[in-house]
C-alpha cells in the first residue's frame, strides 16, 4: 500500500473518532504513529507541544507528522484526510440534531456522551503525560505548569514556555 494511502486512511479513521476533539484520539494516534509511521513517543511529544503553543487550532500538529512522515505531499494528505471526514459528519449530523430541537432523546444522548468525552480526554492527557514525564525534573515541571495554570492568571502559553526554557535548562546541566 503506497505510503499517502496508508496515511489517508488512518488519519481519515482518527478524523472520524476525533469528532468533538483531537484530545480524545491521541492515545491512539500516539500508538498509531509509532507502529505504522516510526514516529516514537518523544518525537509524538514534541510535535504535540508545539501544537498547543503554536497559534490556531492545536490539531494542526498533524500536518507536521505528515511532513515528517511523507513530506510536503503528506502534509498535504493528512490535512485533507484528518479535518474533511470529520467536518463532513459534524455538517449533515449537525443538520439532523437541529430537527429534534427539544426532543428528550436529544437530551438523553448528549447526557450519555458528556462522561464519554471527558473519559476520552482524559485518556489524551494520560497518553502525553506518560510519555512526557520521564525523570524528577518533568514530574517536577509538570506538578508546578498545573498548579501555576490552576491558581494563578498568568497567561498559559507564558507559562507553558516558561517551563520549557526552564526545563531545557534543568536538563541541560542536571541531566
Amino acid at each position: 500500500m503506497s505510503l499517502y494511502v496508508q496515511l489517508a486512511l488512518s488519519f481519515a479513521l482518527l478524523s472520524i473518532l476525533a469528532v468533538g476533539g483531537g484530545t480524545a484520539v491521541l492515545p491512539e494516534m500516539q500508538t498509531l504513529l509509532a507502529h505504522q509511521f516510526g514516529i516514537s513517543h518523544t518525537q509524538f511529544v514534541h510535535i504535540y507541544s508545539m501544537g498547543q503553543v503554536a497559534p490556531g487550532p492545536n490539531m494542526l500538529m498533524v500536518l507536521v507528522i505528515g511532513f515528517q512522515v511523507a513530506g510536503l505531499v503528506g502534509a498535504g494528505v493528512v490535512l485533507l484526510a484528518f479535518f474533511l471526514p470529520s467536518s463532513i459528519l459534524c455538517f449533515y449530523v449537525g443538520r439532523v440534531w437541529n430537527r429534534f430541537g427539544d426532543s428528550p432523546w436529544r437530551r438523553s444522548i448528549q447526557n450519555a456522551l458528556e462522561p464519554i468525552s471527558i473519559g476520552l480526554m482524559a485518556s489524551g492527557v494520560y497518553a502525553v503525560a506518560k510519555a512526557s514525564i520521564v525523570s524528577p525534573i518533568t514530574l517536577a515541571l509538570a506538578l508546578v505548569t498545573l498548579y501555576l495554570i490552576l491558581r494563578t492568571k498568568i497567561n498559559p502559553v507564558f507559562v507553558i514556555l516558561g517551563s520549557g526554557m526552564i526545563g531545557a535548562i534543568l536538563i541541560k546541566y542536571l541531566g
